[in-house]
């Protein structure tokens, strides 16, 4: 499979766009993403039971990816179909629905979300064991992120990371949880000067960035076939935060990057996150 190859059947995800009471379960989590079905259920006037039904046919065409918390079942919009169509086809549909898909996938990337975290699914043609190499090893890493991890991987290890030239350590950064081929989570870098210097951003928006709460990085992997379903949570924001914003927009950038290298051998050369 392709690294621009949509998993996920064209027919699909038009067939999930296609019905007006699901493009209003996608309005409303485009309003205020990370909602419970309760919550779904009392914004709009619909029965729970159709509710159900809409986010099973959006779920299946991965427009809708969810995370549990607990008790709770939290439902987040997902850009990766739209990007995937968009990024391979957008240009041969007429300009009225090519507008229609590239207003969603702006959407979809870029609308502040209400709940502070960000959330993204994608599914990667390789192996669980594999894929937690190109997590974790710098021979990966810098590749398709420009990135490199000084760290050994055990949870509660200090990590430092190497990026545009720039050494970033701090107590902080931390790894948080390391369940090998299953779950990753660290903590984010510190936004220091040498960082800012290396990256090109103004002293301005390094200040805001540092002023806010360190945020935390997950990475799901979960069998899926001959695939692996990877999910992305980045949490611990603000609300308003300006790191989220950022990092909402290059996320899906870097992850299309880690996808294109574990399947074709060559990583995409795009903007990295904050």
């Amino acid at each position: 499979m392709a690294a621009c190859e949509v998993r996920v059947p064209v027919d699909l995800v038009f067939k999930a766009l296609a019905d007006p009471s699901r493009r209003e379960l996608l309005d409303s989590l485009n309003a205020r993403n990370g909602q419970t079905l309760r919550e779904l259920c009392a914004g709009l006037d619909m029965a729970r039971q159709s509710v159900s039904k809409h986010l099973a046919v959006l779920e299946t065409a991965e427009l809708v990816t969810t995370v549990r918390r607990g008790r709770e079942k939290l439902h987040y919009l997902n850009a990766a179909p739209v990007n995937a169509i968009a990024d391979r086809w957008i240009s041969r549909y007429d300009r009225q629905r090519a507008q229609a898909l590239a207003d969603l996938k702006t959407a979809l990337e870029q609308t502040p979300m209400s709940r502070p975290e960000f959330v993204y699914t994608t599914y990667i043609n390789t192996t669980p064991e594999r894929l937690w190499q190109a997590l974790t090893d710098p021979a990966f890493t810098r590749r398709y992120w420009g990135v490199e991890f000084e760290t050994d991987w055990t949870a509660g290890s200090p990590m430092v990371w190497h990026a545009e030239g720039a050494r970033i350590a701090d107590p902080e950064q931390v790894v948080i949880a390391s369940q090998p081929y299953t779950r990753l989570s660290y903590a984010w870098h510190t936004f220091t000067d040498d960082w800012a210097k290396a990256s090109g951003i103004a002293e301005a928006d390094r200040a805001t960035f540092a002023a806010e709460p360190r945020s935390t990085v997950t990475f799901e992997l979960e069998p899926a076939g001959d695939a692996v379903k990877l999910t992305v949570i980045h949490d611990g924001f603000a609300p308003d935060s300006a790191v989220l914003s950022a990092i909402n927009t290059g996320w899906p950038q870097i992850i299309a990057s880690l996808k294109s290298l574990v399947e074709t051998g060559d990583p995409l050369h795009l903007v990295n996150p904050s």
